[in-house]
């Protein structure tokens, strides 16, 4: 409540970040110079197109389209779907640099690609307490429907290939690109999931337990929305990733899934990196390796350019 000065930081879509210092309480820049009035600068690089969606449930979803370079509508591209899915973020937030790939190795608007996110209900929106709450104990199910629907509606853009669409994630991400896959092959023909909760009763209960209750009461939604009981609906293209040291999603998480497909005889692409953690970022070349892995992944089965 003493505070005299504090730092002001803005960006957004297409801002690069921003800060000035301001005296309180009047909330006056330092100095006029150095101000963000006077240094904001735009990237007209960064062209996001922000969108509102209603899906076939009656649910109006948040989503954004970054659209190929020298895109041409009369030409349809391929479509590439970035998800998370779980209550605890968004990922349509109006800041720089979060609409780009941060594995792809090159640059994927370059190489013909429309990159998509969007929010389902649940996550952390400023849209009231029934969005945030009904999640609850519908982790896996509510909010893929959501993303499902929500992509159904975005592909209705003549633009868009709908046999060319791919979604990765990574963590809850990962676990919901798992459910999307399984559940709405139809839709999504490919997919990346990194680091994912494969079964909703192996994770921190301080989280699960927030959102999804006590498996003890109704244990029925937490296998429900669980990944392994759903690889039965897997008709295309994944590549799975896990580190064996995850000290947050354990690796148990991949075998369960791993014996659930070989169960089922569904083919799919596998790759386990030794002793790295839930970043996957420790070890010589690691990160290289893993975008290389990534990106031939998505150009083999999702394949760029407009056609």
């Amino acid at each position: 409540t003493n505070a005299r000065i504090a730092k002001h930081t803005f960006s957004n879509s297409n801002t690069p970040p921003v800060t000035e210092w301001v005296t309180l309480p009047d909330n006056r820049p330092f100095s006029s110079a150095k101000s963000i009035a006077a240094n904001i600068k735009t990237d007209p690089s960064q062209d996001i197109e922000y969108i509102q969606i209603a899906t076939e449930d009656n649910v109006a979803l948040d989503a954004w389209i970054n659209k190929q370079k020298n895109f041409n509508p009369l030409k349809k591209y391929p479509v590439v779907f970035y998800v998370y899915g779980e209550p605890a973020a968004s990922t349509v937030g109006d800041q720089y640099g979060s609409h780009s790939n941060f594995l792809y190795m090159g640059d994927m608007a370059a190489d013909g690609y429309i990159q998509v996110a969007l929010d389902n209900r649940g996550t952390p929106s400023l849209k009231g307490a029934k969005w945030r709450k009904s999640i609850y104990r519908n982790i896996g199910t509510l909010n893929i429907r959501d993303m499902a629907m929500g992509a159904k509606r975005i592909l209705e853009r003549p633009y868009m290939d709908k046999n060319r669409v791919a979604v990765w994630g990574w963590s809850g991400g990962a676990a919901s690109t798992l459910n999307l896959l399984f559940s709405y092959p139809e839709i999504f023909k490919t997919g990346v999931a990194i680091a994912a909760i494969t079964n909703q009763l192996n994770y921190d209960n301080i989280y699960q337990e927030r959102y999804m209750g006590l498996p003890q009461e109704n244990r029925e939604d937490f296998i429900k929305g669980s990944p392994v009981t759903n690889v039965k609906g897997l008709q295309g293209n994944l590549l799975y990733i896990h580190g064996t040291g995850d000290d947050n999603v354990h690796y148990d998480n991949a075998e369960l899934l791993l014996n659930e497909l070989i169960k089922y005889n569904k083919q799919f692409e596998f790759m386990a990196y030794p002793n790295r953690t839930h970043s996957i970022n420790e070890g010589a070349g690691t990160r290289l390796h893993l975008g290389t892995l990534y990106t031939n992944f998505i150009r083999k089965n999702c394949e760029p350019g407009a056609k």
